[in-house]
């Protein structure tokens, strides 16, 4: 009997499942061939699709449309990105409707240069409406907590993005639980754990500072701040959801698989690499880290310590925290490309 390919094997030995991020259409249909249960896109991804050439000709003839159709300037790279994004959701809907609702989402995330709560509302209820899976993505901030718990009264769908810390895990469990005390019925809410991005700055801090502290730790880092995250947030809050997200190597899928979570990665370097290699599927995210990696991560780390200990970080600091600002830099840096050419087009 053939063997099942990595992530068939995944969803069905484990409560881990696997979500693409940032695809084509066909990338999309690849990865629902290979068990993915649902999709995130992310600001960088009309930029992303730009640079494809397959891609672009049709981005440019939508953009002129959306021109001549009297689109205002600053809200034709919003309106384009929702065209491109509803058209992966239509290929997850047979999904979302087949689970019922539990699988099939794709979730957007608006302008990263207008994460204001009203800004945030505004533009994901325009997304909302181009398709009942589309889930609403919101960087985890002060005015994004605002942003969540208005959308959440309202049932819609949630992401809440840009998590780096078990203190934004758990005060989006605090905001969700009070903006649906009153539901009949809640509409769904994630919490995506950016570990890939935590682990990233970690390691570059590390290098620009010189800090003694063995390779061996230093690659446990994400992983533990996720492990402590998703063991605070399901005791307490178990309604909300788990993402796994911002993998910088196959660590970040595998070393997750065992949580009742969803881990989202790249098609390419990462989904494709792991059916290539086709690794054994083994549950790692419950073996607790060594308290002697956690010491010496606590003591040479100060970031580290911000994203593991729940009050070592203020809500008035996420929106500045390091690796927050470095995830969201990447997200603006492709929304002004896309922008640019956007501008270049229409004149």
């Amino acid at each position: 009997m053939e063997e099942k390919t990595y992530f068939h094997r995944v969803n069905e030995l484990t409560p881990t499942r696997f979500w693409i991020n940032n695809v084509t259409q066909e990338e999309a249909k690849r990865a629902l061939a290979e068990g993915a249960c649902g999709c995130t896109q992310n600001p960088a991804y009309v930029w992303k699709m730009m640079q494809r050439e397959s891609e672009l000709p049709e981005i440019q003839q939508l953009i002129m449309r959306l021109r001549d159709q009297g689109v205002a300037r600053d809200q034709i790279l919003i309106a384009v990105q929702r065209e491109l994004v509803g058209r992966i959701a239509k290929l997850f809907l047979p999904l979302y409707q087949q689970s019922q609702g539990r699988w099939g989402y794709v979730s957007i995330q608006g302008d990263p240069f207008h994460e204001d709560c009203d800004s945030i509302v505004k533009t994901g209820l325009f997304n909302r409406e181009a398709g009942e899976n589309l889930m609403i993505k919101i960087p985890v901030t002060e005015e994004g907590l605002k942003a969540i718990g208005i959308l959440a009264a309202q049932g819609v769908p949630i992401n809440a993005t840009e998590v780096m810390s078990v203190r934004q895990a758990m005060d989006v469990g605090r905001v969700y639980t009070e903006a649906t005390k009153h539901c009949v019925r809640k509409a769904p809410i994630y919490y995506s754990h950016i570990t890939g991005i935590l682990d990233e700055y970690l390691h570059t801090t590390v290098q620009e500072t010189g800090v003694a502290i063995t390779s061996d730790v230093l690659f446990q880092a994400g992983i533990a701040a996720a492990k402590k995250t998703y063991a605070m947030t399901r005791t307490q809050y178990p309604d909300v959801g788990f993402i796994g997200g911002g993998a910088r190597g196959l660590q970040h899928f595998t070393e997750m698989v065992g949580a009742q979570a969803c881990i989202t990665i790249n098609w390419k370097g990462t989904a494709d690499q792991l059916i290539d290699q086709n690794p054994p599927v083994i549950e790692r995210f419950a073996q607790p880290t060594p308290p002697a990696v956690l010491d010496e991560l606590l003591e040479k780390l100060p970031d580290f310590r911000k994203s593991y200990c729940l009050h070592a970080i203020e809500p008035s600091e996420y929106e500045t925290f390091g690796p927050v600002v470095l995830f969201r830099s990447s997200f603006e840096s492709a929304w002004k490309q896309a922008q640019s050419l956007i501008d270049s087009l229409i004149g």
